[in-house]
């Protein structure tokens, strides 16, 4: 079951080993395609029939095209650029017993642990450093095998496959050398960035998993790989908003960051971000307050970020009558307690989407006794109040180190929100 665009979202998601890479690789489509790139120091000159986007903090970015006729309002998607893993510490070298050296880090949102262990890792992120008296940003990728987190042997411990709690300070501190000689990993992540060890002042650094995306199955049909939460849904918004033109709206494509651990940050789905670019767009073009705020009034939103897929060995997990299964299309989302911002309204619009662009479409609710996930819809339209629907494409194992989902989803998607910009 080849799929093009199934291959070149893996492809994607293994040159983004941060959400900074993701946002850096983002970048470069838009540039290739003719939009232009915005600074929030600067002053905007926008005019209708362009197409523009933002960066904020290297790991967000909101993307517009504007018609070059009447506006009748804004068509957005959300999505998101970081994923559960672990953030090396400041000083993070410690030595054991004179022979090993381990890493010290801490979790970044909620990863299933375990899928962590005995897996070759490595480190991704940005480093500060001292410019002609400017504090830069340099991303860094230490592009090969460096690091494991190992089990214990199960002989020393009989009790593992009883279920086993693992503590982040001790059982989950990934192994980095075998020598005991300490002060040699920043030395190796200034070498990568290519930058002095001297002239580093700080840095955000993750851990990632150097598994590639892959396809699998009896005809091809699953895609295994890291980050499909949410990169799936970022890299589809993003190649339907390059391959459209809008028409009667202007055609919003916004990546936060920071949906794993809350989004409360200036650069996530809870900061004044898409407020901003909204509120510039419209300064951009003169509009009066009166004519800003009726735009306003005739926008929608589609809050992409990926959902569970019934599982082949606990279907019991799922829904009774709300059952998505991967390669069975969009996943529209709801919650009684508005966790999701779906409404009768806003699914309706979802649907006839899907309609148009001949694509099938899944519900999705919580068991009633489950407690879910939160996601970007209802955040985001505390700041910017328009209809808003929540989806995702279905997956296994969401949080693990590499998740399972369809090969067909992200076509699916892609063709959806082309139907969606193309209004």
């Amino acid at each position: 079951m080849k799929n093009k665009i199934a291959q070149d979202m893996l492809k994607f998601i293994e040159k983004s080993p941060s959400a900074f890479h993701a946002v850096e690789n983002l970048c470069q489509l838009y540039l290739d395609k003719g939009y232009e790139q915005l600074d929030e120091k600067a002053v905007w000159a926008l005019k209708k029939g362009g197409k523009y986007f933002a960066v904020r903090n290297q790991s967000a970015l909101i993307a517009f095209a504007i018609p070059d006729g009447e506006i009748c309002g804004f068509h957005m998607t959300s999505s998101h650029s970081d994923s559960p893993t672990f953030k090396v510490k400041e000083n993070p070298e410690m030595a054991v017993e004179d022979h090993y050296i381990k890493l010290n880090t801490e979790k970044y949102g909620g990863m299933i642990h375990s899928t962590w262990m005995d897996r070759p890792l490595s480190v991704a992120g940005r480093v500060t450093v001292l410019e002609d008296g400017k504090v830069l940003s340099k991303l860094v990728n230490v592009d090969k095998d460096l690091l494991v987190i190992p089990s214990v042997a199960i002989h020393m411990n009989r009790e593992v496959n009883n279920g086993v709690a693992l503590n982040p300070q001790v059982d989950l501190l990934p192994l980095f050398a075998g020598d005991g000689k300490k002060d040699t990993f920043m030395k190796t992540v200034a070498k990568a960035a290519g930058v002095k060890e001297a002239d580093i002042l700080s840095h955000d650094l993750f851990l990632y998993v150097r598994d590639k995306g892959r396809t699998l199955g009896r005809d091809g049909e699953f895609v295994l790989s890291p980050k499909l939460d949410d990169l799936q849904c970022v890299y589809a918004s993003t190649v339907a908003m390059i391959e459209s033109k809008p028409v009667n709206y202007i055609n919003i494509c916004a990546v936060f960051d920071n949906e794993e651990v809350g989004s409360g940050t200036k650069q996530g789905a809870d900061s004044t971000f898409l407020e901003d670019v909204l509120c510039r767009i419209g300064e951009g073009l003169e509009l009066s307050g009166s004519e800003y705020c009726r735009l306003i009034a005739d926008s929608f939103m589609i809050s992409a970020d990926n959902g569970h897929a019934v599982h082949p060995n606990h279907p019991e997990k799922a829904d009774p009558t709300n059952r998505p299964y991967i390669n069975g299309g969009i996943v529209i989302k709801y919650h009684g307690s508005q966790k999701y911002a779906t409404d009768a309204m806003s699914a309706g619009v979802l649907k006839s989407l899907c309609k148009e662009a001949d694509v099938p479409c899944q519900t999705y609710a919580n068991r009633s006794d489950i407690a879910g996930g939160s996601t970007l819809g209802n955040i985001s339209t505390a700041h910017v109040s328009v209809p808003t629907v929540d989806i995702g494409l279905p997956q296994l194992a969401m949080h693990s180190a590499v998740e399972t989902g369809g090969t067909l989803d992200t076509q699916y998607a892609v063709k959806m929100f082309k139907v969606f910009y193309g209004k």
